[in-house]
C-alpha cells in the first residue's frame, strides 16, 4: 500500500480523519443480539452512506459496539456519534417494541480515539478480534 492510499481528497483539502468509536446501550443491557443487530448494521451502513462516513470496521457485541470510522474533517467525532445514535435509536425502538421498555436505547456517553496511518491496522485488527473474546 502506498503512503497516500489512506488519504482522502476534497476540492480544498487532503485529509485522514479516522476515529475508533465505542458506545453502549442504556445500563449496558445485552440487547444487541439477533434481529436488532442485523437491523442496526443496516442502519449504520445506510446512515454512513447518506452522510459520507466510511465505516472501515464494525463489531457489535451484546452490550456495546465498536466502529472504526473515516470521515470528512467537517464532522467532529461527537457529531458522528450523535448522527449515528440519533438515527438508529428511533428506528430500532419502532421496529423492536421490546426496546421501548428502556428509558432510552443508548447511554449519553461514548469513547473516541483518533488513528493515523500507523495505528489504523492495529485498531481494525482489535475490533475484528472482539467477537472471539466473549
Amino acid at each position: 500500500m502506498s503512503m497516500g492510499a489512506e488519504y482522502q481528497h476534497k476540492e480544498t483539502c487532503v485529509f485522514l480523519c479516522n476515529y475508533h468509536l465505542i458506545w453502549c446501550p442504556k445500563r449496558r443491557r445485552k440487547i444487541l443480539q439477533g434481529p436488532p443487530t442485523d437491523r442496526l448494521e443496516a442502519i449504520l451502513r445506510e446512515t454512513a452512506a447518506e452522510v459520507g462516513f466510511d465505516i472501515r470496521a464494525r463489531e457489535i457485541m451484546p452490550d456495546h459496539l465498536h466502529l472504526f470510522v473515516s470521515a470528512d474533517p467537517q464532522w467532529a467525532p461527537n457529531q458522528i456519534v450523535a448522527r449515528l445514535k440519533g438515527k438508529t435509536s428511533p428506528l430500532l425502538r419502532q421496529e423492536f417494541p421490546f426496546l421501548l421498555k428502556m428509558p432510552s436505547l443508548w447511554t449519553r456517553s461514548y469513547f473516541c480515539s483518533t488513528a493515523g496511518n500507523v495505528s489504523a491496522d492495529t485498531i481494525r485488527r482489535y475490533i475484528e478480534t472482539q467477537r472471539t473474546r466473549e
